[in-house]
């Protein structure tokens, strides 16, 4: 009977250090974004200079979307955490097709709007999964998928 406790224990102990690393790469990309938000305030409001530390933060931390998208579908997490994380890496992705897209339409009009979509998952990301690594979901919350 020990056996199986211990057993058993193992493949969640190892589960919920996944989600613990996965919620500490959430947070770092959350705070990454953070910084940029700050950084393109002080290119726009104080010194143009901040713009190359607001370029250059967003190709230094972007893959990290790239890195939480592979890592949610090897980790059971509710569908909610799945479609935070999928649509990050979807949200980056028409951030830089704004900017760098060259078109009759002004398409560049939406990128703060993407921005501030992005970062409203973002946080919303790090906040659903602090409730699961926490235990402070309900139920409904942690029903985890094994696809």
């Amino acid at each position: 009977m020990a056996l199986s406790s211990n057993f058993n224990f193992a493949p969640t102990a190892f589960r919920r250090w996944n989600q613990i690393g996965f919620y500490l790469v959430a947070v770092l990309f959350n705070f990454c974004l953070t910084l940029q938000v700050l950084t393109v305030g002080l290119a726009y409001f104080y010194n143009p200079q901040w713009w190359n530390i607001h370029v250059w933060l967003v190709r230094s931390y972007s893959g990290l979307s790239l890195v939480l998208l592979v890592w949610v579908y090897l980790v059971p997490f509710p569908r909610r955490v799945r479609s935070l994380t999928t649509s990050m890496p979807v949200l980056l992705g028409l951030q830089f097709l704004t900017i760098h897209l060259r078109s009759p339409l002004p398409l560049g009009v939406l990128h703060p709007l993407f921005g501030f979509t992005l970062f409203s998952t973002s946080t919303t990301l790090v906040h659903r999964v602090w409730l699961i690594i926490s235990g402070k979901s309900d139920v409904e919350e942690t029903a985890l998928t094994h696809d």
